[in-house]
């Protein structure tokens, strides 16, 4: 099974401009998350999908696979879709997120191991929360898994409500789990999902997600142990522990 990771990287982002070039530790996020997800054996090829001049040009010179995109598209999602449509030789098709520099390559085998089984469409990861800040924070997606693995509904919210408990104390009646966004799909799926109107649960919570379910497609989930560090914002890059 031949599996392409692709690392989608614009430039423009509104909360951290440029953020695919910073420097971290003596080299870009860009190439420190390339480095990473070219240690996972299980990925044929890695390219970095881009729309902006500069992010190609500094891949290729440190000697990376880039290709050029399309400014229009309104998700990495999407980005990954146009790649992928370029290289058929490809049954599987992982989005590696840009903005975790020392993403684990653990979690990408974890990831691939999901399309062992022929009926997973889409896959992704889940870690169990740990404390009530993430648990209640809008921007950590909650996930409800069911009894096949798979995931029943994302939420910004804490899901399940635990009736009649106070907030604070949730976690010792339930196990939560937090949403890992990585994604791999089987390739044809990949470009079915993306030719789907945004639906009325993905505007509701801003979870893309959310309109494959909708839709009926299927989300394997595998469970993680690692933490992963995202860089959202400027302020961000200090709580990374550099390696």
């Amino acid at each position: 099974m031949k599996i392409l990771g692709i690392i989608p990287a614009r430039y423009a982002s509104s909360r951290f401009p440029g953020k695919p070039l910073v420097d971290i530790a003596g080299k870009s996020m860009i190439q420190r998350v390339y480095e990473q997800a070219k240690k996972c054996t299980d990925l044929t090829e890695v390219i970095v999908a881009t729309d902006d001049d500069r992010i190609f040009d500094h891949v290729t010179a440190f000697g990376g696979v880039a290709v050029m995109t399309s400014a229009d598209h309104q998700s990495g999602t999407d980005r990954c879709a146009e790649v992928a449509r370029a290289h058929p030789q490809y049954h599987v098709v992982i989005n590696i997120q840009g903005d975790e520099p020392y993403i684990d390559p653990e979690q990408i085998t974890k990831l691939a191991s999901c399309f062992a089984t022929p009926e997973t469409q889409i896959a992704t990861l889940v870690k169990k929360v740990k404390t009530d800040q993430e648990l209640h924070n809008p921007n950590t997606p909650k996930v409800i898994v069911n009894k096949l693995s798979e995931a029943a509904y994302f939420s910004r919210s804490a899901i399940p409500h635990i009736r009649g408990e106070e907030p604070q104390n949730w976690l010792e009646f339930y196990t939560f789990f937090k949403h890992i966004g990585i994604y791999g799909y089987r390739a044809d799926v990949l470009q079915e999902i993306t030719k789907l109107p945004i639906s009325a649960l993905e505007k509701a919570e801003s979870l893309e997600q959310l309109r494959w379910i909708e839709n009926g497609y299927r989300i394997k989930v595998a469970e993680t142990e690692l933490e992963t560090y995202a860089v959202d914002t400027p302020e961000d890059l200090l709580n990374l522990n550099f390696l």
